[in-house]
């Protein structure tokens, strides 16, 4: 099993600078996902980005640009399928939140599946760009792309797709925060009280009656 940071295209820009560069916490959002993989899969993951600076963003990461650029999403899906190769987790560079326990179950939830999607309770109800995807979705998502469909789940319905349940996702941590990604200012500046206030639960955690200080 393999892991896969979607960077999107060149052209994605937050503050004049790709936005998993930003920090969170003190700590690049693009960093902190690549020790979630890291933690969660034993080896770094492949960086799918086009932007002509990508390989200077990590020296030790591998890095590829869309087999097939204009295609949103969907591109970078396919890119990582293709390239890391399948079976791979995929996740979106602008989720500060990612846990490694939630890429070991999609990655366990393909154990039968072609996919294996997060549940959310957002609108979208489920989370294609934080997903693990089977080496049957290659051709599927071909298939799709000559059609001219580019959304990130219009191939489902050529391949077998498990969706990892609601309370499962819940059992590991807020779906809010999770899938939480960071498009603009004000995301970054809530992704940093997110982490604040968890940073903040943790030492109470710590500070508790019968434990050391």
């Amino acid at each position: 099993m393999r892991g896969a940071i979607l960077a999107g295209g060149g052209a994605t820009r937050f503050g004049g600078r790709p936005k998993g560069l930003e920090a969170v916490g003190g700590e690049r959002i693009l960093d902190r996902l690549v020790r979630c993989f890291a933690d969660a899969l034993g080896t770094p993951p492949l960086l799918v980005a086009n932007d002509a600076d990508a390989p200077a963003w990590r020296d030790d990461l591998r890095v590829t640009a869309d087999i097939q650029p204009g295609h949103g999403s969907l591109g970078g899906i396919l890119t990582a399928v293709a390239v890391a190769p399948a079976p791979v987790v995929c996740v979106a560079w602008d989720m500060p939140f990612v846990p490694a326990t939630l890429v070991r179950a999609l990655a366990a939830g393909l154990d039968g599946a072609d996919v294996c999607i997060p549940a959310s309770d957002s609108r979208r109800g489920l989370e294609p760009l934080c997903a693990a995807y089977g080496p049957a979705c290659r051709a599927a998502i071909e298939e799709r792309v000559a059609a001219g469909d580019l959304r990130a789940v219009g191939f489902h319905q050529a391949v077998r797709v498990h969706i990892l349940p609601l309370d499962t996702v819940r059992a590991l941590g807020d779906p809010a925060e999770l899938f939480f990604n960071v498009n603009t200012a004000e995301d970054l500046a809530l992704a940093e009280e997110i982490w604040r206030n968890r940073a903040s639960s943790r030492s109470s955690d710590e500070r508790t009656p019968g434990r050391p200080r």
